[in-house]
């Protein structure tokens, strides 16, 4: 049986997404860099080329976790007014942790909802 005859059970894009995996087989990395994808998987041989997440896991960043630091740097700065250095050592990190963590595991999940419901780009035919 060759590899393209291969039968491979639907999986969970939340849960390939969430472990960065590949969305056909579950054990391939998705990944080579922090955000750079993988041309194909290197267990199952899935080409990612399908796969254009664009601006979507900065767009969610951006709302559910730049957002809402940005709201707490805000109350911290007018309810207890800290020097700039209490704002260096708390609410810096916390920005970074909240925009910098969910990146890669959003793009993963997009690329695996793109790959289950075989979405791609529009065409005329």
């Amino acid at each position: 049986m060759s590899e393209s005859d291969t039968v491979w059970p639907p999986l969970s894009p939340i849960a390939t997404g969430l472990s960065c995996k590949c969305p056909r087989c579950g054990r391939g990395k998705l990944f080579k860099g922090f955000l750079t994808m993988r041309e194909r998987c290197d267990v199952c041989g899935l080409d990612f080329t399908f796969a254009d997440p664009a601006d979507g896991p900065a767009f969610f960043v951006l709302i559910f976790g730049c957002i809402p630091s940005l709201i707490f740097a805000f109350w911290f700065e007018m309810a207890i007014a800290p020097p700039i250095w209490v704002h260096a050592i708390l609410t810096l990190p916390v920005i970074i942790v909240s925009c910098l963590l969910p990146l890669r595991p959003l793009k993963a999940w997009l690329v695996a909802s793109q790959f289950r419901h075989h979405a791609g780009e529009g065409s005329l035919r």
